[in-house]
């Protein structure tokens, strides 16, 4: 079994071995400080920004266009363009001022 010995390290190896940690550890805190901001982009989506939120909350239906029909302080309703055709999709604001999928109704032409 060898063993690490540091007085047999040359000035190049040791260099080399300091300048990969610090890219490893920089490289770590950009990965993390990426994932931090994407889910605070997420949360802000879906609690300020309604207009994204029903693209992130209904992602099985594959909307296409949306069109605000009616917008009050705490409920949008929207028309939108799925793939099974136009829906009624109607969503409410929660006590926590996040947006949910309250109605989704499919409509006849």
């Amino acid at each position: 079994m060898s063993k690490f010995h540091v007085h047999s390290l040359t000035q190049k190896t040791y260099k080399r071995t300091v300048l990969w940690a610090f890219f490893l550890c920089f490289s770590i805190v950009i990965c993390t400080a990426l994932l931090g901001r994407a889910t605070y982009n997420f949360k802000a989506a879906l609690t300020q920004k309604p207009d994204v939120a029903i693209y992130l909350l209904l992602p099985e239906e594959h909307i296409g266009q949306t069109t605000l029909l009616r917008e009050t302080a705490l409920t949008r309703e929207y028309l939108a363009d799925t793939k099974d055709g136009a829906k009624l999709i109607k969503l409410v604001q929660n006590q926590n001022k996040q947006w949910e999928v309250a109605l989704i109704e499919r409509l006849h032409e």
